[in-house]
């Protein structure tokens, strides 16, 4: 059978994320803060509409673009929050989740040979996707001195005749670094002048605790020049509905929509109503779990402190990245041995680059309770491991 299969799939390494998920599953007593899920129920009145969709029998195939109703709310969304105007009608497409967005983005902007910037630590399906589609990685190990943001020299010097596309992954997973106005402002001028196309993954952009969000779009000659990927899973906790959506230049929706049409046909249909309903009556939603998440966020710091374990403060997402490089192992040594002798899941910071090694990632999409009793555990680790 394995001289049937694709060498270039076969060059790929599964997730660094699952393999802990699935150890824990079988776990006793085990506690994951290894996945990137809300432990929030999706809001009631989203649930509804999507239920109301199913009871009045909307479960046919929507346009390959998905509803205009919806791409219309996707549009006033972006307007709302970035003063950008997306037209509904040429400009948007409805993928299946964010992670579809980024691949088929990726597919229809790369020819073989492209040279794609990932800035790492980043979310693990960038440099697979780009791989699958012919183009060549090309990695910049973001730095913790500088708050694992992308720095204006580390792009400058990443950049060859080749290079064709930018990944800007902020709010960043698994850091939970942000780049603000300030710091987008100094690379805007780096893009345009070396003619770069942008891939801006921006699905934790409701997931920020310092500031308002801003995008790269925003920014004069970047929207033309980027296609901006955003969805419901983190916003609204509607991971299991499996919606996300693009927003870029006419001519690259129109190449994506013909590679989405072929292999998708379109968005779930049921889930796409409920999204309507999500971005018109949502806002308080997103604010509640926004103030939860950042009052594990400040509990988790408040502990790191209280423990003497370094960690820079991370303000997006729902990710803390602590160092761990004072304890001479590696990573996935640190993050087995917690597992096995605390029962707590965390995943290796080399699941989402070589440079995430000396890290490792928790998640606090998960109750308080849960995370009181993961430190309790991880202090009483590192405490063996220091005496």
């Amino acid at each position: 059978m394995r001289d049937f299969l694709s060498e270039r799939v076969k060059g790929i390494k599964p997730s660094g994320i699952r393999k802990f998920f699935d150890i824990v599953s079988e776990m006793k007593d085990a506690i994951s803060l290894g996945v990137g899920e809300p432990d929030f129920e999706t809001p009631w009145h989203i649930r509804d509409e999507g239920i109301y969709a199913f009871e009045k029998g909307k479960t046919f195939y929507t346009s390959n673009s998905g509803l205009l109703p919806l791409r219309e709310e996707i549009s006033k969304y972006i307007i709302r929050t970035q003063g950008v105007k997306y037209n509904p009608k040429t400009e948007i497409l409805v993928t299946v989740g964010g992670s579809e967005a980024i691949d088929i983005g990726l597919r229809a902007l790369l020819n073989n040979g492209d040279e794609v910037i990932i800035p790492q630590p980043s979310y693990v399906s960038y440099a697979p996707c780009s791989y699958l589609a012919g183009g060549k990685n090309v990695y910049i190990n973001l730095k913790s001195e500088n708050d694992f943001r992308l720095m204006p020299e580390e792009l400058k010097n990443a950049i060859t005749e080749k290079t064709k596309v930018l990944i800007l992954p902020y709010p960043n997973n698994p850091t939970g670094a942000i780049m603000e106005k300030s710091d987008l402002e100094k690379i805007a001028k780096i893009i345009i002048d070396n003619d770069i196309f942008v891939i801006s993954d921006e699905i934790y952009s409701e997931l920020t605790f310092k500031g308002k969000h801003t995008s790269i779009v925003s920014f004069e000659g970047l929207k033309d020049r980027t296609l901006l990927i955003n969805g419901f899973s983190k916003s609204y906790a509607m991971t299991g509905w499996r919606l996300g959506y693009c927003c870029g230049p006419e001519e690259l929706i129109q190449q994506m929509t013909k590679i989405h049409q072929y292999a998708i046909m379109c968005a779930p249909t049921i889930s796409q109503y409920a999204a309507v309903e999500a971005l018109k009556n949502g806002e308080d939603d997103v604010k509640m779990m926004r103030e939860s998440y950042n009052q594990r966020r400040r509990f988790l710091m408040n502990s790191f402190k209280k423990m003497n374990l370094e960690c820079f403060e991370p303000y997006g997402a729902f990710y803390v990245f602590p160092c761990i490089k004072e304890f001479g192992m590696t990573s996935e040594e640190f993050a087995t041995r917690f597992l096995q002798e605390e029962k707590v899941a965390a995943v290796p910071g080399t699941a989402f680059g070589d440079s995430g090694e000396g890290y490792l990632r928790i998640s606090y999409a998960y109750s308080l309770e849960k995370l009181k009793i993961s430190m309790e555990r991880l202090e009483k680790f590192i405490n063996k491991l220091r005496a």
